[in-house]
Formats: structure tokens, sequence, C-alpha cells
């Protein structure tokens, strides 16, 4: 049997220059929340085939973290988010526009729920092969269960996927 290799296409995604310096700066001062989820998740050996970027500028906005090679968005929503859910959909549809994904959680589900963020994230980036409820049968597509049966982490409270 031949072996197979996966292929990854990579499209550029436009951004503007003079958001890199901004970014550069929020880099150097992360909030707590996203000191925890970089240093506590997205830099474990469980991610080591996946390279997250902090603070990256992606069209006009500079997203929290970005993984090219799963076209996925994690962005903390801080206090200032809920007053903002309009400009935080237009950005996300905006985001969707470009083929990404983009997950969100809140300060709260970061500091008070690590480890479900991380059974979440895990979840979406690796999803078991084998559903424990199927009876060990293999499911049909990887994508069916990314985006329709993807089910949030008990305990997470403002966890969204689009």
């Amino acid at each position: 049997m031949a072996k197979t290799k996966t292929i990854y296409k990579f499209i550029y995604i436009p951004y503007k220059r003079k958001l890199t310096k901004l970014a550069q700066q929020n880099r150097d001062n992360p909030s707590p929340a996203e000191k925890k989820i970089w240093y506590e998740v997205l830099c474990r050996k469980q991610f080591e085939e996946y390279k997250f970027t902090r603070q990256k500028p992606i069209t006009n906005f500079i997203v929290d973290y970005y993984c090219s090679k799963l076209q996925l968005v994690i962005e903390i929503d801080g206090d200032s988010h809920v007053e903002n859910k309009e400009y935080d959909e237009a950005r996300t549809s905006v985001l969707n526009q470009y083929g990404l994904k983009v997950l969100r959680y809140t300060n709260r589900d970061v500091m008070n729920n690590i480890e479900g963020v991380y059974q979440d994230l895990m979840w979406v980036v690796k999803p078991p092969l084998y559903s424990p409820l199927s009876g060990g049968q293999k499911s049909k597509s990887l994508l069916l269960r990314r985006e329709k049966k993807h089910t949030p982490v008990k305990g997470l409270q403002g966890k969204t996927y689009s």
C-alpha cells in the first residue's frame, strides 16, 4: 500500500503593517488570562505539531492566538467584550470569510477552568477517532465531528466556536 502525504494549503491573509508594532506591544504585555493559556495550554507538548503565534495581525485585527496549519484563531474575551458583542460577531464573520475558524473563551474560563479549556481545545484540534458511545466504530468525518457534534466541555461559560 502506498503511503500518502498530507499536503496543507496555506492562503495568504492580508494584514495592515501598522498593526505589527501594536501586536508586539501586546505580546510584551499579555493579560493574566492570555499568559495562562499560553504557558499552560498552547506551549504544552500535546500541541507541538501545531505552531500557535501570539497577537497575530490578520486583516484589520490583531487576534490573540493563531495557528496557520489549523486555520484556527483563539480569542480570549475579557470584560470589555461583553459590551462589544456586535463588534466581536462582525470580526468573527470577517475571519470566517478567509476560511478561519474562531474559538472564543472568556477570561473567567481561562482563569478558573484551564483544564476544561485544554480539553475543549484538544477536542477541536485532535478530535477522537473513536467515540466511546459508538461502540468503538470509527466516525465518518472529522469535519462533521468538529463542526456539528462539538459541544463545549462542561463548565465553560463563554466558549463559542465559529
